[in-house]
This record gives structure tokens, C-alpha cells and sequence, in this order.
């Protein structure tokens, strides 16, 4: 599998991650994951945020202890700036927006997290701006900006606010898919950072192929 190198200094790596890879062991499964796939070469390597199995673009990896609590504290304190992509059901009639609703666990199923009425458990903080960048014909492409950093925390705002993300199995498993897209329609574009030089890094992903294909249509 071959995993796109998008920077690299001694102690930080940012990787281009392909949709349907995990980031990090599951016990329940035994694929090859990017930890996997980079701790060989980088036996200090640890995991420092995740994005979803379904979810593609750039991600940050420590490849020291140092490295990771230096870079866990910037997304603890919230200084990580990130932007991802998005397509999402229908037109939305803002064309700019912020959902602050904090997310708490589905009653009906473990693997889904919830906002707003009947979430249980830990009600969590979690803030989201939006842009719309283009409208289609039954869908909206989104600039979007999590001001905190909760599991399916994109996911479950969209569909909280009724345009939930194309292509998405667990969050709108009865919804329209296009027939360019045939993943989970969210990319991490881009983020911004402060390495162990203090200097302020932006790495960015180059939009996927499927949402390329669709934007020229």
C-alpha cells in the first residue's frame, strides 16, 4: 500500500491517509493499519490524532514521545488548525454557519455518537463552522472547520442539522450516493501546526480523484 509522504522533519511525519484504512489497531480486526505500516521504519512512532476508517487527507504522526506531547498539547489547547471537505445531502440555505451542540452517545447503537435530543451518557463540547464552496443539484460542497476534535464529530453536526455527508454508512445509510463518489464523501485538506522549532507548518492534501470527478460535473 503505498501511503503519500506530505512532510517530514525529525520528529514529525504527516502522511496523505486513503479512505477505508484504519489509523490505529482495532482488536476486532487484524488489517493493516498506518500505524502498521509506518512503525518499522519509525519504531518510536505513535498515533497522535485519528481520522475515521472512511476518511481521507493528511494526518499527523509523532515519531517520539516528545514529538507526541508536544503535539497532543497544541490540539489539547485547541492551536491546530484544521480544514476539511466535505459533500453533504441537499442545499444548504446558509451559505456560512457555526453548529455548537455537544455530542453524547446514541442510545440505539455503540458506534454512533449523537447531538441534541436523546444523546446519553457525557455531553461533550463541540463546535463546527461551515462554508458552502458550491451547490449541485441534492448536494452541497463544504469548507468545514472543527473548533474542537470529538469521535464523528463533522458527521454527527451534519446530519444534526439535516445534511448529513454523502456516502456515509453509518450516519446516512438510506441517503443518495453519486455515482462518482463510492467512499465516505470527507477529506482532512489541510492542517496547520507549531514543530519542535516552534515554527508554524501548514501541510495540505490534494483533493481525491472522486471529488475532483464530481466538482467538474
Amino acid at each position: 500500500m503505498n501511503i503519500k509522504i506530505l512532510y517530514e522533519d525529525p520528529n514529525i511525519l504527516a502522511i496523505d491517509k486513503l479512505s477505508g484504512i484504519l489509523a490505529h489497531p482495532d482488536k476486532r480486526s487484524e488489517e493493516k493499519t498506518i500505524f502498521d505500516l509506518f512503525v518499522k521504519k519509525y519504531p518510536k512512532l505513535e498515533i497522535v490524532h485519528r481520522l475515521d476508517r472512511d476518511t481521507s487527507g493528511v494526518m499527523l504522526l509523532a515519531k517520539n514521545k516528545k514529538a507526541h506531547e508536544f503535539l497532543k498539547k497544541q490540539f489539547s489547547s485547541r492551536e491546530i488548525k484544521k480544514i476539511y471537505h466535505a459533500i453533504v445531502s441537499g442545499s444548504i440555505k446558509n451559505d456560512h454557519g457555526i453548529i455548537n451542540k455537544p455530542i453524547g452517545r446514541s442510545p440505539t447503537d455503540f458506534r454512533r455518537r449523537l447531538a441534541g435530543r436523546g444523546a446519553r451518557g457525557e455531553l461533550r463540547e463541540a463546535i463546527t463552522e461551515y462554508k458552502v464552496l458550491k451547490h449541485f443539484k441534492n448536494f452541497s460542497y463544504l469548507e468545514i472547520k472543527p473548533k474542537t476534535g470529538r469521535t464523528h464529530q463533522i458527521r454527527v453536526h451534519m446530519k444534526y442539522i439535516n445534511h448529513p455527508i454523502i456516502c456515509d454508512l453509518l450516519y446516512n445509510p438510506s441517503g443518495l450516493c453519486p455515482k462518482d463518489i463510492s467512499r465516505m464523501a470527507l477529506h482532512a485538506k489541510s492542517i496547520e501546526f507549531k514543530n519542535l522549532k516552534n515554527k508554524t507548518t501548514k501541510v495540505e492534501s490534494p483533493l481525491p480523484k472522486e471529488f475532483k470527478k464530481m466538482l467538474k460535473s
